[in-house]
């Protein structure tokens, strides 16, 4: 991989250095990680976006290299408003009036909420695999408490010093998910020494793990109460979802109709929890035609 083409870029935007790669030029398309994430998970898509639009692929706070500029021990915990307002800033540092939105994971969960907040910001949204409200209890039905440990497991005050103790401790962590959670489990053969870098630089453990400290109360509300009644989403929203993803099930899909009142659905087959990575000529097929047509429609 040419990484010379992914060049840093570091922006300082509400109380946080922002580190983004961009790459492109046209309309803007901002692409939005999850966990265990950064930037590097669209690697293998920016470059061939890029040559129709303008790719902007930020690390959330915590996330990568991006830190609060007053840092905090531990971090503050992070939610999908307080990434919106990260987003909203963002967008404003950089001169954007309106985007179109990619995300995975926590970057659909935070994408939602700014669609919530500034549907006027954006031309679509695109997700994969998407953490979504209706969901609702599922998350912790009997056979899916093997899969979501890690929630609990990540809001221990001592987890970033278990996980990151050495390079082998937090590759063997990081690995399982990347492993366990694809489809292929080889796909992040090539890339897993850089994730182990980005984890293993200083705060970016306890950084991500700040998220999970963030949602644990609506997490537990979802499961507690079951789904939460909400507006559905204006904003036109195009959906791909992993068939073999084991954490954030395609089958739970069926109440996207209510938080969303406009929108497409596609399963893809032979695809994990990281479909853009997995399967990244489909994937960017996807996003290119989506996007020409939303920005077309202005």
């Amino acid at each position: 991989m040419n990484t010379a083409q992914f060049a840093p870029v570091f922006v300082e935007a509400n109380g946080v250095a922002v580190h983004l790669v961009r790459m492109g030029q046209g309309r803007p398309l901002v692409f939005l990680h999850g966990w265990p994430e950064f930037w590097r998970i669209w690697r293998k898509n920016l470059p061939v976006l890029a040559a129709s639009f303008d790719c902007i692929a930020p690390d959330w706070r915590g996330f990568g290299r991006s830190r609060p500029l007053i840092p905090s021990d531990p971090p503050q915990p992070i939610t999908p408003d307080s990434l919106a307002a990260d987003l909203l800033a963002l967008l404003d540092r950089l001169g954007l009036r309106r985007v179109g939105l990619i995300g995975h994971d926590v970057g659909a969960m935070a994408a939602q909420a700014f669609a919530r907040a500034h549907p006027e910001r954006l031309v679509g949204l695109f997700f994969f695999d998407c953490p979504y409200p209706g969901i609702g209890s599922r998350w912790a039905n009997a056979d899916q408490l093997p899969e979501i440990w890690y929630q609990t497991f990540n809001q221990q005050p001592w987890a970033p010093a278990l996980v990151g103790h050495d390079r082998e401790t937090c590759r063997l962590y990081i690995q399982h998910f990347l492993r366990h959670w694809a489809y292929d489990k080889t796909a992040f053969a090539d890339d897993l020494e850089a994730w182990v870098d980005n984890f293993m630089a200083p705060g970016a453990l306890a950084g991500g793990f700040a998220w999970y400290r963030g949602i644990d109360a609506m997490r537990r509300a979802i499961i507690r109460d079951g789904p939460p009644k909400l507006p559905p989403i204006v904003v036109p929203t195009r959906i791909l979802w992993g068939e073999a993803d084991p954490v954030v099930r395609h089958i739970w899909s069926d109440r996207l109709g209510d938080y969303f009142q406009d929108f497409t659905l596609r399963v893809l087959p032979q695809a994990g929890h990281f479909a853009p990575f997995e399967r990244p000529d489909e994937a960017n097929v996807e996003i290119e035609s989506f996007f020409r047509q939303r920005f077309a429609a202005g």
